[in-house]
């Protein structure tokens, strides 16, 4: 039995479809994320916990609906406009919490998970938005729920408390909890777990995020959090230099990753193709920071837009390798000039960071990240 069944679960207002027919089951030790837009990604939350009614469908959480209180207790959320009481100290401020539940928590455990362990006895108005939020990242764990929702956590969230979410979220999955995240970016949500949905006008479509020789070898090492120390570690690429390839297989030092993605020199002239309207625009191949592929269809990333391209992830590859641009996730295609970190999330969960001006941060394959430092040299 799953722990959330939503079944052809659905929202109309005066005949227009607010939310399409949606089907999930989430278990307990699971993690899913659901790529959407804020408004239906609200919409669907309130849905679940029955704030507001659905047009069709049902709700079943633990075999049954979500009419019983103690059901609701068992759902803990994070919504992005919720308050603290900013005059108590956070030690306190989950001690309420813990007492308005009825439980009894090791107040020093949950502050561990939440890289909090240092603000016990700081007053919650000295301390900074991502802390803040962090705070009610730990007020989730107090409640000792079977099912926690996060409503776009990431959002507006420092690095450093990015990688803090995605620790504690494998942390809970292994004791057995059951998780369901909203995310407005497809990165942000590939980046922290491989349950990943799109949520279309046709409902929600299943992401895939492993690459086919990746899902078919058997992980050796666990989705385990990363010690404290490492938390704090990741790759910073000071010089922008050419990415270094090796010239001849032979001399490759045995190195196969390298070695494969001998690269050739440019021949001719190159230049990508992208269909806006009734007009087709040329790009130089240099001028793409990263290529995505979003329902079948490429886009092209620029400085400050986004352009499609009816050449298939494949083709583009193929394509654009001599230019420096490496295949860094069954859905990504980065330019390597443009890179500036190499970032460490959990063991098994990298993104790279662009020195674009949004300073893009797109996901790396677990098993592209030995191939990636061999071309970087790092």
């Amino acid at each position: 039995m799953s722990l959330l069944q939503l079944s052809q679960l659905t929202k109309t207002k005066q005949n227009v479809v607010l939310l399409p027919a949606i089907d999930l089951s989430i278990n307990g030790g699971q993690c899913v994320a659901i790529q959407t837009n804020y408004e239906q990604g609200l919409l669907l939350i309130r849905l679940i916990l029955g704030m507001i009614p659905a047009s069709g469908g049902s709700i079943l959480f633990h075999g049954e609906t979500l009419s019983r209180k103690e059901q609701v207790q068992k759902i803990a959320v994070y919504f992005q406009g919720d308050g603290v009481y900013e005059r108590l100290k956070v030690r306190d401020y989950l001690l309420f919490w813990a007492k308005l539940y009825g439980v009894r928590p090791s107040i020093p455990d949950v502050l561990q998970l939440a890289g909090l362990a240092d603000k016990a006895d700081v007053t919650i108005a000295k301390m900074n938005d991502s802390e803040r939020k962090r705070l009610h990242f730990a007020r989730m764990i107090v409640q000792d729920p079977d099912l926690l929702v996060f409503e776009t956590p990431e959002q507006n969230l420092d690095i450093e408390s990015c990688m803090i979410l995605r620790n504690m979220m494998v942390e809970l999955a292994k004791r057995g909890k059951a998780i369901l995240v909203t995310a407005s970016s497809l990165e942000s949500a590939i980046s922290m777990t491989d349950e990943v949905y799109s949520l279309l006008h046709t409902g929600l479509k299943k992401i895939e995020t492993k690459d086919p020789d990746e899902a078919a070898l058997k992980d050796p090492i666990p989705n385990e959090p990363l010690s404290e120390a490492a938390v704090q570690d990741h790759l910073i690429l000071e010089e922008e230099l050419p990415p270094s390839f090796p010239e001849d297989s032979e001399n490759a030092g045995g190195n196969e990753a390298a070695a494969a993605y001998e690269m050739p020199r440019p021949l001719k002239l190159e230049k990508i193709p992208a269909k806006i309207e009734d007009k087709i625009i040329l790009f130089d191949p240099l001028e793409i920071n990263y290529i995505e592929s979003n329902e079948g269809l490429s886009q092209l990333h620029l400085n400050a837009d986004v352009f499609p391209c009816a050449w298939t992830l494949n083709e583009l590859e193929a394509k654009l390798k001599a230019y420096g641009f490496f295949r860094c996730h069954r859905s990504y295609i980065v330019n390597l000039q443009r890179v500036r970190e190499v970032i460490t999330w959990t063991r098994n969960s990298f993104s790279l960071v662009l020195d674009d001006p949004k300073k893009s941060s797109i996901p790396l394959s677990k098993n592209k990240y030995d191939a990636l430092k061999d071309i970087l040299g790092i």
